[in-house]
């Protein structure tokens, strides 16, 4: 409002003359002017609202070129809104061009600017350079396009010159003209090449977040299983990762890449499965996880090639809570040495794996000393981060102590793409921005030339890609910037007046480090690995599980899940249960208690292998809780080898020997070749009864009363056989001597039948006939069953 009075002059609005009446009522009345005071902001907002004052709504969405020279003509197009209750009238949209900024910091201070500033911001260009609105009502909007040749602009010498995009009009409640809103941005305006041009390094990650699961499919083929099928809407037509590779193929950049993002599109180029909910269902974009392969490895050609350790681990959260866990560094060794061989396999370009880069270049001594101690010797950092005390911008490459380099990214550049770039008036504005910043740079020192790098955020939004883009083809006329790869620029000559000076710990943003995992994520990581540890020495074919583990414990390690706690421990527990449930596949089958009866015996245990591939190096002991009563030659426990084929069970028998009647508690357990105990235990009870003379007679006993039965049924059979034999040769003999006819038939017949008749019944009951069953097999061997007994299911 006040704004709106400077621009009228003298003439006060309803407002203010409301108001000035009310102050001189406080001068008599106190309390009513206590009242005043905690009203007058909100009314003054009010009556501004009402006038009209600032309601209307500037957007730039088209500024072409966007880095002219004089013989261009620069066309403006945007759209006005009335935020406003009251109609405008009588409204132009005005080009107001000037004064060229002085610094770079100049260039952010009018960035952060809002309202109109009568006296600050420059005069209109005024017709024809304008474009009239006669009516724009409440809630309304209206297009326009702002079209004036470079040369009528004003501009006398290169430099950044501010732009602005005012619209004037009246509202019903004051009838004359004042401005109601304003958009500035820049116009970098360098007509000619500079002497020195500033070398540039973009860095164009390729960088997503976790996406595949340590579970494989339950076959052979160790078919791969994702949490989500979001990968591929990343990498089909429109999706972030698709844009970056179409753009970044014609833009000059390093490509900065995570191989764990490759390996993952790699895996889908064949079958894969996807989690959802409780369940796995095949997963069907192999086909558009080919394409965006083929593309990168053309997009690459002929480009550095950056790459990351394997799943980009945040070296902070290393360096600050997970170092002093056991294990933790040596696995960002590992995760480096993978990435070279990875990005090789994929892509068939040999990267470089020299570099390190921190969650948004913060640094501080124990930062540097992790992102170093993988053998990287160069370490992205950002200005905002390793701040330097000098006039200028200057080269990006710092050298400090232990042969370590800083790369130290300029911190306006590298975060003027930031923030939400859908709307096209936001990204027109950041470009400009961007293009302002660079060109200022340059002028800073136009007789030096120095090597900036710029590394934006990880993961850039398909917005924010196409804009990161536009600003670089901004700069494609090369009349103040060349560009520079990451690599040059490591080695670039640094300036002896920046600073090599490491950050100290208390600079770290405490927002930054809010965002960290835990030392308890760390060590959840430890026990994942130790269990692995013990695992793989058991099994025949241990390269089949190691890398899918070790692989996942890299992923939880990622960058990606800054601001991701819940989802990260839940990744974590995943694995764990996981790997829990792949060792508990080989298990001690639970045994019910047994008696022996004797002073020797064989106790049996069985081990099953739920898996795909054998198991060997186990070792099976069995432990008597009285070793009085029940021992092995002469120990309380004994220990048997174990070797088991996959989907196989085996029987281990141990030879006991007992000496004294009574239970016996029986612990077995099994153990890996070094020791280590394997599983859970599993305990039984052993009765021993010892055998009396008493029992020995009766069993005795037994046994001649069924030998007495087998002689008398042999006798029996024999007798039986006898008459057999006589009954046919009587019958042969009455054959012989019978005259033919019909009463000799008749008689041979009746004796048959009679002989028949006579036959005992003891000689049908007892004579084998082919349907007898076989007898049983003999008694169970006593000696250890091999490894190709088949688990009964």
């Amino acid at each position: 409002m006040a704004e709106a009075a400077a621009i009228q002059g003298t003439v006060p609005s309803p407002a203010r003359r409301w108001l000035r009446r009310t102050a001189s009522l406080a001068v008599a009345v106190p309390l009513l002017a206590g009242l005043l005071q905690g009203v007058t902001a909100p009314t003054a907002e009010a009556a501004q609202k009402a006038s009209g004052s600032g309601s209307v709504e500037v957007s730039l969405d088209t500024l072409a070129p966007s880095a002219p020279v004089e013989s261009d003509t620069l066309t403006i197009t945007g759209t006005v809104t009335n935020e406003g209750k009251q109609a405008v009238t009588n409204a132009t949209v005005d080009l107001r061009v000037g004064p060229r900024m002085t610094s770079r910091s100049e260039i952010e201070d009018i960035g952060r600017s809002g309202a109109y500033r009568d006296g600050r911001d420059p005069a209109p260009l005024g017709k024809p350079y304008s474009v009239a609105i006669p009516r724009l009502g409440a809630g309304l909007s209206k297009d326009f396009t702002l079209t004036v040749p470079v040369s009528k602009l004003g501009l006398d010498d290169e430099g950044v010159y501010q732009l602005g995009v005012s619209l004037t009009g009246q509202t019903a409640s004051q009838s004359y003209d004042r401005v109601l809103g304003i958009e500035r941005t820049f116009l970098p305006y360098e007509p000619e090449d500079t002497e020195k041009k500033t070398q540039l390094s973009y860095l164009w990650p390729l960088i997503s977040t976790t996406h595949v699961s340590a579970e494989t499919g339950a076959n052979q083929q160790q078919t791969p299983v994702f949490e989500n099928d979001d990968l591929a809407t990343e990498l089909a037509p429109g999706g972030r990762l698709h844009e970056m590779v179409t753009l970044g193929k014609d833009l000059p950049v390093t490509w900065v890449i995570d191989p764990d993002l490759l390996a993952s599109v790699d895996a889908m180029t064949g079958p894969y499965r996807v989690k959802s909910g409780t369940t796995e269902v095949p997963g069907r974009n192999q086909a558009v996880a080919e394409r965006w392969l083929d593309a990168l490895e053309k997009a690459v050609q002929g480009h550095k090639v950056v790459a990351l350790p394997f799943a980009d681990p945040d070296l902070a959260s290393l360096a600050h809570h997970g170092k002093e866990v056991p294990g933790s560094l040596s696995h960002l060794q590992q995760a480096t040495a993978l990435a070279a061989s990875t990005v090789e396999t994929v892509l068939h370009v040999k990267p470089s794996t020299d570099f390190s880069w921190p969650v948004d270049g913060a640094v501080d001594p124990s930062v540097m000393a992790v992102a170093t101690s993988a053998g990287a010797r160069n370490v992205i950092a950002r200005s905002d981060s390793f701040r330097d005390d000098l006039s200028y911008t200057p080269t990006s490459a710092r050298p400090i102590a232990g042969g370590t380099t800083a790369i130290v990214s300029d911190a306006t550049l590298s975060k003027a793409f930031q923030g939400d770039l859908i709307r096209a008036e936001n990204s027109t504005l950041a470009v400009q921005a961007f293009l302002a910043q660079s060109l200022a740079t340059t002028l800073e020192m136009p007789e030096k030339q120095r090597s900036v790098v710029v590394a934006p955020q990880r993961m850039p939004t398909t917005a924010q890609a196409h804009s990161m883009a536009a600003g670089l083809k901004g700069l494609s006329a090369g009349r103040w910037t060349q560009p520079q790869d990451l690599l040059a620029a490591a080695v670039a000559q640094p300036d002896p007046d920046a600073s090599q000076r490491v950050p100290g710990s208390g600079s770290y943003p405490r927002k930054l480090r809010a965002q960290e995992l835990s030392t308890e994520a760390f060590r959840q990581m430890k026990d994942t690995r130790d269990q692995l540890d013990d695992f793989k020495v058991i099994l025949s074919a241990p390269d089949r599980v190691v890398p899918p583990f070790t692989n996942a414990i890299s992923r939880q390690m990622s960058t990606s899940w800054r601001g991701e706690a819940p989802s990260a421990a839940l990744y974590r527990q995943e694995v764990m249960i996981y790997l829990r449930d792949l060792t508990e596949e080989v298990q001690l089958i639970e045994k019910s208690d047994l008696t022996l009866s004797g002073r020797s015996a064989t106790i049996p245990v069985t081990v099953q292998n739920k898996l795909l591939q054998g198991v060997d190096q186990l070792v099976l002991r069995l432990t008597s809780g009285n070793r009085t009563r029940l021992q092995f030659d002469g120990e309380s426990f004994a220990e048997l080898p174990v070797k088991i084929d996959g989907g196989h069970s085996q029987s281990v028998k141990f030879p006991a020997s007992a000496n004294a009647n009574g239970p016996v508690p029986m612990t077995a357990q099994l153990f890996t070749e070094d020791g280590t105990p394997y599983g859970a235990p599993m305990r039984f009870t052993v009765k021993v009864s010892e055998i009396t003379p008493t029992v020995m007679l009766v069993i005795a006993g037994g046994v001649l009363l069924l030998v007495l039965a087998g002689i008398r049924m042999y006798s029996q059979r024999k007798r039986a056989a006898a008459r057999n034999a006589e009954a046919e040769a009587e019958s042969e003999a009455s054959e012989g001597e019978a005259d033919p006819g019909t009463e000799g038939d008749t008689e041979a017949g009746s004796g048959s039948e009679a002989m028949t008749g006579d036959e005992p019944d003891e000689t049908r009951t007892d004579s084998v006939q082919p349907s007898d069953p076989t007898p049983d097999t003999g008694s169970e061997s006593g000696d250890p069953s091999g490894p190709g007994e088949k688990v009964d299911r």
